[in-house]
């Protein structure tokens, strides 16, 4: 018995092995280089300790992606969470038709980033279809990826982009509780509000940590619209962490670019394990 059970283990390492020996050569390695890198020179690579921490944690460029990435965050993740939670709870109790409906909000992820600037542009632009209602009622015109606007174009991308992916996820999670809950809920009296968040949310705890996560990540990838749409120096609004990166690695300054990526790392990391322990067992 306890042959069979240690060759059992065995083979599920060999079928384990190729994908660990593409995390370790695709992932693990060129990252532990990437730590090496942050505390040497970019020329001499020479080692500097914590010098190149200092410089990126005192430039201002770095003050602004900060804020702004965060501010980004803050305001996107709890907008999508919400909204949708609601779509995906009205489309759950729609039945058939919603099953039919839900596939059409994944269909911004299908479209490429190049299609949605082509959008963005279409409408936010100087000649763009917004600026054409604003002057057909003879209120000027306004470039709004030169203005603090740009910021929220960009949070209405993101959302428009991930809500989909969401509602999915939310509709999985409302799929695993039962429904002779529900019925014994209104037998008792329970209205409509009462099974929501009697029922609905304490069920939902564990979908929502894993949406939480999944939507905070994905913030980091809306820089690719952010560049295409508005180059490498957009408005101060949206001038995110990927902006700043991307001009380091341009001048090769790969010595901050390193120190940012590990400093990047280690708070994603901390942000990522507060919200488990925020959750508790509900996630495990």
């Amino acid at each position: 018995m306890y042959n069979r059970k240690k060759r059992n283990t065995f083979r599920g390492l060999l079928f384990v092995l190729p994908s660990m020996a593409g995390v370790m050569v695709f992932i693990l390695v060129p990252y532990l280089d990437v730590v090496r890198r942050s505390f040497t020179g970019a020329v001499s690579k020479r080692f500097t300790g914590f010098q190149n921490y200092s410089t990126v944690l005192t430039n201002p460029a770095f003050h602004l992606a900060c804020k702004n990435t965060a501010r980004f965050a803050a305001v996107c993740i709890p907008i999508l969470i919400v909204l949708s939670l609601a779509i995906a709870v009205f489309l759950h109790r729609q039945g058939r038709w919603g099953h039919r409906l839900k596939s059409a909000y994944l269909v911004p992820m299908a479209i490429p980033a190049a299609s949605v600037v082509l959008i963005w542009r279409l409408v936010f632009d100087n000649h763009g279809l917004l600026n054409g209602l604003l002057s057909w009622l003879h209120a000027g015109t306004v470039n709004w990826m030169n203005t603090g606007a740009a910021f929220w174009v960009l949070v209405f991308s993101y959302i428009w982009k991930n809500l989909g992916y969401d509602v999915i996820l939310w509709i999985a999670g409302l799929g695993t509780i039962p429904e002779s809950i529900y019925e014994a809920a209104r037998v008792d009296g329970a209205g409509e509000w009462d099974l929501f968040f009697r029922i609905t949310l304490p069920n939902l705890f564990p979908a929502l940590y894993t949406i939480t996560v999944l939507s905070f990540l994905n913030s980091f990838k809306v820089f690719r619209e952010a560049y295409l749409v508005a180059g490498n120096y957009p408005d101060d609004s949206m001038y995110l962490l990927q902006h700043l990166y991307n001009n380091w690695f341009r001048d090769l300054s790969m010595d901050k670019m390193a120190a940012g990526a590990v400093l990047m790392t280690v708070v994603v990391s901390l942000l990522v394990l507060l919200l488990q322990k925020a959750w508790g067992r509900d996630v495990e």
